[in-house]
């Protein structure tokens, strides 16, 4: 069965943005990977985007992820983890997933390191004032980077980020890349950025990102959450 005709016309206007959002920043399409986020939705979904040319894709809950994992096992596709993690899951995502965006803390460092199979880990910044968000403070983006770089499990691809929504998307993505340079000053190999959602993925790219986590644009609304 083709796939429904209003997701493979989203998916083609999003890719032809982000086509132009390259041209425009003068760099190559093929530096940017765009990750399709499926939260909520079903295993069905992404079937049809794997027949629309997708191969990587993203998750943010466990419970949600796995079993969609499991029935999709004949599918070429990258898993990569871009919710926060607990640590005493982490184990169980680095089943399915290759990709983990949202290492902020030592204990899932070491969570991850206990996993059966290397893994590629971003470390989540926390672009905003707020300390309850989700991931690390700039300042302290080396010092968790250095323990990531002790687990040769691990190999450390670079920093994630969300844009604050009380700031201007491009701004705060200028501030996370100069997080990436400072990283890069430690871990040369850490050059990827992990930056720009549905509707700022434009910014992201003008900064430099080299990996987008894209869902309602190309998906479509949620389902409810159960």
């Amino acid at each position: 069965m083709a796939p429904d005709a209003a997701l493979t016309a989203r998916h083609a206007r999003v890719e032809a943005a982000v086509v132009e959002a390259c041209r425009a920043a003068g760099r190559a399409r093929d530096e940017v990977t765009l990750i399709v986020v499926t939260k909520f939705h079903p295993a069905s979904l992404i079937r049809d985007l794997a027949a629309l040319g997708v191969r990587d894709v993203g998750e943010n809950r466990h419970q949600d992820a796995a079993p969609k994992a499991e029935q999709l096992t004949d599918l070429p596709l990258t898993w990569h983890f871009v919710g926060q993690l607990q640590s005493n899951k982490a184990r169980a995502v680095a089943e399915y997933a290759r990709v983990i965006h949202s290492v902020d803390r030592a204990s899932l460092v070491s969570a991850l390191a206990r996993a059966e199979r290397p893994l590629d880990v971003f470390l989540e910044v926390n672009l905003t004032d707020d300390p309850g968000r989700g991931g690390v403070a700039p300042g302290a983006v080396l010092p968790l980077a250095e323990q990531v770089l002790a687990h040769p499990q691990l190999r450390l691809r670079g920093v994630m980020a969300v844009a604050p929504l009380d700031e201007q998307p491009r701004a705060a993505f200028a501030r996370l890349r100069g997080v990436s340079e400072r990283l890069r000053a430690v871990a040369p190999a850490a050059t990827d950025i992990s930056a720009g959602m549905s509707n700022d993925f434009a910014e992201a790219i003008a900064e430099g990102a080299t990996h987008l986590r894209i869902g309602t644009a190309i998906t479509g609304e949620r389902p409810p959450r159960p």
